[in-house]
């Protein structure tokens, strides 16, 4: 579960994406803030492991309130979605050097925040399974070339992976089961299992034996 502290400096804004943060089944909010200062202070007090940072903010901006928590060494580091309306290529590039992975334009949906908030729960799942060990088909699908042709809206390579790995590790599994394994929505680990089967690196089956609607299978492919 991630615990998230939203940093935005209009209090109606801020309370809609609070919501948001709380409709993901694998986060809690935490707490908000409003100024530059606060969002110091709530990271140091709070301790949560993903942060919703508006840029421009009262006080001091809040790169400088990142870049004032990425200098406390006895600080967790959170990881950090950049949600602003700056758009401007300086500001990106900075959040960038300060280890800022993800960056929503506002607005936003909903949805689109979700998909953010996955790929950091597959990186952070990701970076957790490095000391593990896999079998020679984990082995194959990690090192298995991927296709360079762009994914649809709202997929990203990294959590691509991720799924690819996880199936690679269960042999064949239903979104559920995969979602289960990686901490993610199924609704989204189901398109990104749609997309490897269109590419043909797993295989679409229907499963009768489950109650009511047969539920679609994802065997990985035979090489």
């Amino acid at each position: 579960m991630l615990r998230v502290l939203v940093v935005d400096d209009i209090p109606a804004v801020a309370s809609l994406h609070g919501r948001f943060v709380s409709a993901h089944p694998r986060c809690e909010l935490v707490g908000t803030a409003g100024t530059g200062p606060d969002a110091v202070s709530a990271v140091a007090e709070l301790h949560p492991d993903l942060v919703l940072l508006d840029v421009h903010l009262p006080g001091f901006s809040g790169l400088d309130a990142l870049r004032s928590v990425r200098a406390d060494g006895s600080l967790v580091q959170p990881e950090v979605i950049a949600v602003t309306a700056a758009r401007d290529v300086d500001t990106v590039r900075t959040a960038r050097l300060m280890g800022v992975q993800h960056y929503l334009v506002k607005p936003f949906t909903a949805g689109e925040l979700h998909a953010r908030i996955d790929d950091v729960l597959a990186e952070r799942r990701a970076s957790a399974a490095v000391a593990g060990s896999l079998d020679q088909q984990g082995v194959d699908a990690v090192l298995r070339p991927v296709t360079k042709r762009p994914l649809p809206k709202g997929l990203s390579r990294p959590t691509l992976d991720l799924v690819r790995t996880a199936l690679a590790e269960l042999g064949s599994a239903s979104a559920a089961e995969v979602a289960d394994h990686l901490g993610l929505s199924r609704v989204s680990c189901r398109r990104y299992l749609e997309h490897l089967a269109d590419d043909g690196e797993c295989v679409r089956s229907l499963d009768y034996t489950t109650a009511g609607r047969p539920s679609t299978r994802y065997t990985v492919a035979v090489a």
